[in-house]
């Protein structure tokens, strides 16, 4: 398929003003029109075309929509250090928030447990088209969950087990990494250590730089995620950031990536109390690599867009509000090389609209999941 004389947002570089776009199921090639190969196009005038949307922190797939107990697989609540989870082996694709998601242009998420354990389990990335998890798949596992502040507090306090203080959460995990550290070094010694699950999936935080997402909403509990990682050398991002804003300098110094949100939803438990929709703008400006997420389903994910547009209204600059639903949660996630901007070679996941998509109004005139027209 050929367009011509569309405006192209490729978020490589500046957008091109008047292109044109030659694509299958990858894009094969982007030019101005003054360099136009000819052939039949399809015209694109007044319109413009943007990359698939991505969101780098949800729940979609794992907590069914208008469903009760049977569909929520969100938190398994039974131990606080639960590292052997797999979203793959949960995420439910038939859930209709996925075509929700892609009719919004919502092309890739990152979805998995929930911030019920100190360590959660294993986030992936994954397509909002298909009809199985493993077809969908871009990577697995993308990141590691760790959780921190008052929602392994609540789940733990309340059976009057551990953790019951923030205390008892840092240490909890300190102690599973300081036994991951220590079962590779029996490995690599030739010890043959006995198989422990939730070791083996730890271990891959060290041996092949899975990043930790860290769950941290607080000022106080965004530090101690940082602390924590930086002991033991380890990869990580900050999940919600919530507090970032506070200490932005501070993170932008230290280079750590934020997936921030939700910001379009109600502060619904005291460590959300200082939560602003300007928070990515202040992080942004301060140096910090930013991706706007939903959480879905405290944000219902196709309103990952409108999440963008409130942070420009706040503040945000608009062209770091595309990348941070673009490429950026794309380089945080490690799967750029296929998606998260439009160049010869990756995806033809895209978005095609005639209003700007930031805004209440815009809606998509076509998606394209790998080349293919779903609207």
């Amino acid at each position: 398929m050929i367009i011509k004389n569309i405006k192209i947002f490729t978020m490589e570089s500046s957008p091109l003003e008047n292109g044109y776009i030659i694509f299958e199921e990858t894009i094969q090639e982007i030019g101005d029109m003054a360099a136009f190969p000819g052939g039949d196009a399809l015209d694109g005038a007044g319109l413009a075309l943007y990359p698939g949307f991505i969101d780098a922190h949800t729940h979609l797939g794992m907590y069914g929509d208008a469903l009760g107990f049977e569909a929520d697989d969100l938190n398994e609540a039974t131990d606080p250090s639960t590292p052997a989870l797999r979203a793959l082996d949960a995420v439910n694709p038939f859930d209709p928030c996925f075509g929700e998601a892609l009719r919004a242009g919502v092309t890739a998420v990152v979805t998995g447990p929930g911030s019920a354990n100190p360590i959660a389990g294993q986030m992936i990335a994954m397509k909002t088209y298909g009809s199985t998890v493993d077809e969908m798949l871009l990577k697995a596992p993308v990141a590691m969950k760790f959780a921190l502040g008052e929602n392994p507090k609540k789940v733990y306090h309340g059976r009057k087990e551990s953790p019951s203080t923030r205390m008892a959460t840092a240490a909890i995990i300190r102690e599973q990494l300081c036994k991951t550290r220590e079962y590779i070094e029996k490995q690599q010694r030739g010890d043959k250590p006995d198989l422990d699950w939730k070791l083996e999936a730890l271990a891959l935080l060290f041996t092949q730089n899975l990043p930790m997402h860290i769950h941290a909403h607080r000022a106080d509990d965004i530090q101690t995620g940082i602390r924590i990682a930086e002991e033991f050398g380890l990869r990580y991002g900050i999940v919600h950031c919530t507090q970032g804003y506070k200490i932005a300098e501070s993170l932008a110094a230290r280079g750590v990536e934020a997936l921030c949100g939700p910001i379009l939803c109600d502060r619904s438990k005291p460590e959300l109390s200082g939560a602003t929709p300007a928070n990515p703008g202040l992080l942004r400006k301060a140096g910090v690599k930013t991706a706007v997420i939903t959480d879905h389903p405290v944000t219902p994910q196709q309103y990952l867009p409108l999440c963008a547009g409130l942070a420009v209204r706040e503040g945000m600059d608009y062209e770091e509000a595309l990348l941070s639903i673009t490429r950026y949660p794309a380089e945080i996630c490690g799967v750029d090389d296929r998606v998260g901007s439009l160049k010869p070679g990756k995806h033809a996941d895209m978005v095609l609209f005639s209003q700007d998509p930031l805004t209440l109004a815009a809606k998509p005139l076509q998606v394209f999941a790998m080349g293919k027209g779903i609207l």
